[in-house]
């Protein structure tokens, strides 16, 4: 079990489809904007985020070229890159991750996609079945893992064959750059068991993913490994419960049901991700039993893929389920928020202090001791702080 007096490790996402204020209409939504993904890395790094998840799809800029733009711009954080087996060889991957870890200085993590929409996977040459994706992503991770721990690899697998593969220049991060993975069926946590250094899983009511917990820890075990865990969840986080409550009613406002509909058939008909089928058996497309567990509100996913899941409330009710999820071995957070730039913010600024978790520090001094207050920007500056007699 891990300590729930632990700060948690706690990463941002970065919307590179795009991002917006309301979901399931366009309006007051941002496009795609390589500008305004640098806005919100920039201020996840100066808030005090650990790192950003940077997904990747054929609706998304690719990840790699993304995350080699924005470490550019940021000091400290990290960057968990998508990486989806298939798309192209082990050799060549090793060699992007190689020069991304070397050109940020050490900071990237790998976040394996296996799965996903079938449309998608055809589109990208991909067209095994669900578990022979996996049995194929077990080969490749054989030549990539040897790749960038030595500098060489064979194989003569069944989907892989690698001659006499070479990587020139290794990655800074030894023996190489971290593996995060998340599946929900049997044929992804076998896989887990034997690649993942960190199992993911999306925000499901607390005793759901205590189950499946326990189902890694025991293939894990079997095995002779251990892993960590983390959890991908959105956050509505404001300075009441009824104001976290009256934001999510409004995230879901200009949602018309025929707008749902299309979006959870398009789920059902386009992916065969047993963590999906989860994910839409918490809500059933339903309006009405969003709530799935205490503050855990399954609004996203109504219209979005993947993760569909937000803790709602104050920051010290939301402090409180994270650390639910944290007495049962939940580590790492991965969350995010609508829109990206504000959410960051707002988490870092409300609930980051009931998590224990710091700013990173500064040397700029706000002032020469005095308490001042905001006084609205104005050109005589803040308010000089009256102590009370």
């Amino acid at each position: 079990m891990t300590n729930t007096s632990d700060p948690l490790d706690f990463l941002w996402f970065i919307p590179s489809s795009g991002d917006g204020r309301y979901l399931g209409t366009e309006r007051l939504g941002r496009p795609a904007d390589p500008a305004y993904f640098r806005q919100v890395a920039v201020a996840a790094d100066r808030l005090g985020y650990s790192g950003v998840l940077i997904p990747t799809g054929a609706a998304c800029e690719e990840s790699f070229v993304l995350a080699g733009n924005l470490a550019a711009v940021t000091e400290r954080l990290r960057f968990l890159v998508a990486i989806r087996p298939g798309t192209a060889s082990p050799a060549y991957y090793a060699r992007l991750a190689s020069t991304l870890d070397r050109v940020s200085g050490g900071r990237l993590l790998l976040n394996i996609v296996v799965g996903g929409s079938s449309q998608e996977l055809a589109g990208d040459g991909i067209f095994l079945p669900h578990d022979a994706r996996y049995d194929h992503a077990a080969e490749f991770f054989q030549v990539f893992n040897k790749l960038m721990e030595t500098g060489e690899a064979s194989l003569d697998g069944k989907y892989i064959k690698a001659i006499d593969a070479r990587l020139g220049l290794p990655p800074v991060q030894q023996p190489r750059p971290p593996l995060y993975f998340g599946g929900s069926s049997e044929a992804g946590i076998d896989f887990a068991a034997d690649i993942a250094e960190s199992y993911l899983t999306w925000g499901e009511p607390p005793a759901q993913v205590a189950e499946k917990i326990a189902r890694v820890r025991a293939a894990t075990a079997a095995r002779g490994r251990k892993v960590r865990f983390g959890i991908r969840l959105h956050f509505i986080v404001r300075e009441t419960d009824a104001e976290a409550w009256k934001a999510a009613d409004e995230l879901i406002s200009h949602l018309s049901d025929e707008t749902i509909a299309a979006a959870q058939a398009a789920q059902s008909g386009q992916s065969d991700s047993v963590g999906q089928a989860r994910m839409q058996a918490l809500h059933q497309g339903r309006r009405d039993r969003l709530e799935v567990s205490p503050n855990l509100w399954a609004g996203v996913g109504l219209v979005r893929s993947g993760a569909g899941t937000a803790l709602v409330g104050s920051p010290a009710t939301v402090a409180a389920r994270l650390r639910e999820y944290q007495a049962l071995g939940i580590d790492t957070v991965v969350g995010s928020g609508f829109p990206h730039l504000e959410e960051a913010y707002r988490v870092a600024e409300l609930l980051f202090p009931e998590l224990g978790i710091a700013a990173p520090e500064t040397r700029l001094r706000p002032t020469f001791g005095e308490s001042y207050l905001f006084g609205g920007g104005g050109h005589v500056g803040n308010v000089r702080g009256v102590s009370a007699s």
